[in-house]
């Protein structure tokens, strides 16, 4: 079943595209990655599918609500927000409460459900301190608890893990993994890291407001045309000559050295071995090189993905975006 469907949305700020007419659909328990640098319009998408903003055209429906169904969507959805939104002077279990209560779960159901969301981030025996003594991580595994208070269908990550430390980033990663498994929950996240992206089902690469690319991790790695092997080997001319097979890509010969993309490095090793032991071929050491989202994202942009200082536009985003939550 369908979770998201998008046709030609778009948002501008006044005159600026911030996104593009974009379309593509989500399915019911994917876990679907927005890739993309700083100011690309992926927090923008977000908060269209969540109702805080409103397109400036095209439209969407998120669990079969359309965007102007605004408390239907709400209800059905979770979201994580990239700047913290807890109150630092309440507890976890406070904190947890309160957002119970504003979604009307039912006082015994409400209690169920803090204790479960608390046992799935690991914070059952902090949840009577105060959230201004948590550390960084220990906030964003509490927002993640309350994203899925309510039990939500979808669950939007905007940056969760930006910030963290790599060992707190594998540990939410791994809560928010268990939720979309055990519970069928689609998952939508924004990232501009490789290694997070890379554990998506799905990615849209998103560039200056549009969809540049959209497929599985792996589908768009193969758009680099395989894995490279690099051979260092006196017959490097002569083991050109000799690899005429169809899943041979391209040969080139590189400061001596012999680099050869194939569909399958992992397998075409011991074949080029072979052949080069049938032919008195001398193989000093071989090297297996996969692409990288990141060599991806410069194919399809010319640059690579990185942070960066905020740009006018960027500030005008957040400007809207916290007018938005007052």
């Amino acid at each position: 079943m369908t979770a998201i469907e998008i046709k030609n949305l778009t948002k501008k700020f006044d005159g600026f595209t911030a996104v593009d007419t974009i379309s593509f659909e989500i399915q019911e328990g994917e876990f679907f990655g927005l890739l993309g640098p700083n100011g690309a319009g992926k927090t923008t998408i977000i908060n269209m599918l969540s109702t805080i903003l409103k397109p400036s055209a095209g439209n969407a429906k998120v669990n079969g609500f359309k965007l102007d169904e605004q408390d239907k969507v709400r209800k059905s959805i979770g979201i994580v927000f990239q700047d913290p939104s807890l109150d630092d002077e309440l507890t976890a279990k406070e904190n947890l409460e309160f957002h119970g209560r504003m979604y009307h779960i039912p006082s015994e159901v409400r209690k169920e459900r803090i204790s479960e969301v608390l046992r799935l981030v690991d914070l059952q025996d902090k949840a009577n301190m105060l959230v201004k003594t948590y550390s960084s991580g220990m906030k964003r595994r509490l927002e993640i608890a309350r994203g899925l208070m309510h039990m939500p269908k979808i669950l939007f990550l905007d940056e969760p893990t930006i910030g963290l430390d790599p060992q707190t980033r594998r540990k939410i990663w791994e809560y928010v993994r268990e939720a979309n498994k055990n519970n069928n929950l689609t998952v939508i996240l924004t990232t501009h890291n490789m290694e997070e992206a890379d554990q998506c089902d799905r990615i849209a690469i998103i560039d200056h407001g549009k969809v540049i690319a959209l497929d599985t991790p792996e589908n768009l790695k193969n758009v680099m045309g395989g894995d490279i092997l690099t051979f260092e080997t006196p017959d490097a001319e002569k083991l050109k000559v000799l690899l005429k097979y169809e899943w041979v890509k391209e040969m080139k010969i590189v400061d001596g050295m012999m680099n050869v993309t194939v569909s399958n490095g992992e397998k075409a090793i011991p074949n080029i071995l072979d052949v080069a032991g049938d032919h008195g071929i001398k193989i000093n050491s071989v090297k297996l090189t996969k692409p990288t989202l990141e060599d991806v994202f410069i194919h399809y942009t010319g640059r690579t993905i990185r942070e960066e200082e905020a740009s006018p536009v960027d500030r005008l985003r957040s400007a809207v975006k916290q007018a938005w939550r007052r």
